[in-house]
């Protein structure tokens, strides 16, 4: 287990019970700081609600604390259910998602289209926000009640465009309000129906809705605004056209339900449906990132690694993937009177949902770095990519050609690349020259794990007498899958002067200076060294060696830096070490310090 944008640093980890605990308390301070009247949260583990909370009070001058049976109005998550009604459509063969907007809403058939070369607008462009329509928040959040017969005339008329279709993605509420208008006609029924009776019902949310009239009165938090210091009550829209974005009431434990419909959709199985009213592979699509937007870095300590971003919006929700967590899904929802987010990990199957009662309360910030800390909680397990048993032999018999080259056996697993991209014997010569440099016997290191990126895929480390050898396999997509790519690196433990060096250079780190008695030749530019292991102490502190990755043994050497007496895992560190040494004078003929990628952790759907 390891802590997100903590990489290079795997301590005793909090226990999950611990960073529960955790939640609770950035909840309150969120709801402290930013005087949000009444904020209720819950955490999904296995599928459930496995933890709910609430602080602050439902109403103004009320004692009513929030909880998990609270109805907050939950905006733009809205936008999930209508997307699921969608597919729920599509599914069911009344439309395609390709089908251009028009064939089902005849208002847009008039539309003059941003360019003469433009297609026709689709379904599946409205879904994942690309149709060229403009941002529009926070004017489509005032357009939820609005009658339906407007609505059409708005249509009639036409918008302005912001890029031509199906270019880049831009947010559009209206989108999704014409989405409801989709469903509406290939349902043959209102989309409040549709998604009251064909979804939420049969998930049990009972207490979920799109009127103020279809809830408890004394279970709904009143939505509300900060003017100046005073804290003023927001109206309730009625059910519009524009509900289809963002007009649904819910709860925490409702929405526990709702994103465990999703979480349970991987990994992709050959059980039988579950009786979930949308089927696992259309819950898995919505959950990909079919629209990308620009990878982002998120502001952060400057002490602290950079968290990197990558991903997009999907049917109804976005999907990230982000550095030392893995994928995320969720959206939020900002209005009148109240802000909510929902994110889910589904690696881990952990869930995170949170509503606040004040105008677009800022939820979401909280709501994921929470969810990060218990991704990272001791004891939770990650689906990691499954290699498939074919795998298993092909490493075997690795070790065995390893041991002792047989080319019959080569021959029966090689795929017939392998000795067009490398001549036989240059290859046995070169996994013979490795296993001298170390020298056997070999076994696997349990301290550098098995890693698969791929079900196809296998890296790994055998422990010699002088070192390792790291080896790595990727099978063929033939239907007797075959070894296409092979590769054995020796990894020589450094001699005396070349651990010296590197100890030497380490040892700098903080100092804003050469270590004294280093000698370096004109080549290795000291003040850049200097100044990244400057950096490298920001990150970590003190600083020393840790695992090894490559070198010769006696002129070259790449280490991870940790912390001194961290346990690290071979391939998770944050920075780097790299040197060369002229062995003939003993001086540095190279020294890199850098930082050490940063990747996603590879994920088994």
């Amino acid at each position: 287990s390891r802590h997100p944008g903590r990489s290079g640093i795997i301590a005793a980890m909090p226990a999950f019970d611990d960073v529960l605990r955790t939640v609770d308390d950035a909840f309150v301070a969120l709801s402290r700081e930013k005087r949000i009247p009444g904020v209720a949260w819950g955490v999904i583990r296995d599928g459930v609600l496995a933890h709910a909370a609430g602080t602050g009070v439902t109403r103004d001058g009320g004692e009513d604390v929030p909880d998990a049976d609270t109805v907050f109005r939950i905006a733009s998550m809205t936008k999930s259910f209508t997307a699921s009604a969608i597919l729920l459509l599509r599914d069911e063969g009344r439309l395609r998602l390709d089908d251009p907007v028009a064939d089902h809403v005849p208002a847009l058939a008039a539309w003059a289209l941003p360019t003469r070369d433009s297609a026709p607008i689709t379904i599946r462009q409205l879904l994942t926000m690309s149709a060229g329509l403009p941002t529009d928040d926070p004017w489509g959040d005032r357009q939820q009640a609005l009658p339906l017969e407007e609505f059409d005339a708005l249509l009639r008329r036409g918008p302005v465009f912001a890029w031509p279709p199906d270019t880049t993605f831009e947010y559009s509420n209206l989108g999704y309000g014409i989405l409801g208008r989709v469903v509406t006609a290939a349902a043959g029924r209102e989309y409040r129906e549709v998604v009251r009776d064909r979804l939420m019902g049969p998930l049990g949310m009972t207490s979920s809705g799109f009127e103020v009239d279809e809830i408890p009165l004394d279970r709904l938090a009143h939505g509300y605004a900060r003017v100046g210091e005073d804290l003023v009550r927001e109206g309730e829209d009625t059910y519009g056209a524009l509900a289809s974005m963002g007009g649904l009431y819910s709860t925490v434990r409702d929405l526990a339900r709702w994103v465990g419909g999703f979480l349970d959709a991987f990994p992709a199985r050959d059980d039988p449906e579950d009786g979930h009213p949308l089927r696992r592979a259309s819950r898995r699509e919505m959950q990909q990132a079919h629209r990308t937007w620009p990878m982002e870095v998120d502001g952060h300590p400057a002490h602290d690694a950079a968290p990197v971003e990558g991903g997009g919006y999907g049917y109804g929700l976005w999907a990230v993937s982000r550095t030392g967590v893995g994928t995320i899904v969720g959206h939020g929802g900002g209005y009148p009177g109240y802000g909510t987010q929902m994110v889910w990990h589904p690696a881990t199957g952990l869930g995170v949902v949170a509503a606040g009662n004040l105008r677009y309360a800022g939820v979401h910030p909280v709501a994921l770095a929470q969810l990060a800390a218990l991704v990272g909680a001791d004891g939770v397990v990650a689906r990691r990519p499954r290699p498939m048993a074919r795998v298993t032999a092909a490493v075997e018999l690795v070790g065995r050609l390893i041991e002792r080259w047989d080319d019959a056996q080569a021959d029966a697993w090689f795929a017939m690349n392998m000795d067009l991209d490398e001549p036989r014997q240059r290859r046995r010569q070169a996994v013979a020259a490795a296993v001298q440099a170390v020298g056997g016997p070999f076994q696997v290191d349990d301290a550098r794990p098995l890693e698969s990126d791929a079900p196809a895929h296998r890296r790994w480390w055998l422990r010699g007498e002088r070192g390792w050898l790291r080896c790595g396999i990727q099978l063929s997509p033939e239907p007797v899958p075959l070894i296409q790519a092979l590769a054995v690196t020796a990894v020589v433990e450094p001699s005396p002067a070349l651990r010296a060096a590197g100890e030497a250079i380490v040892a700098a780190a903080g100092a804003a200076a050469w270590p004294v008695g280093a000698r370096a030749a004109a080549t290795v530019d000291r003040d850049v060294v200097t100044r990244g292991l400057s950096v490298v102490a920001g990150w970590l502190g003190e600083v020393e060696l840790g695992p090894q990755l490559l070198g010769d043994g006696t002129t070259t050497a790449t280490w991870e830096l940790v912390t001194p007496g961290a346990t690290t895992r071979i391939g998770r560190a944050r920075a780097r070490l790299a040197i060369t040494l002229d062995a003939a004078s003993g001086e540095l003929a190279a020294v890199t310090v850098e930082a050490a990628p940063a990747v996603a952790p590879a994920e088994g759907w």
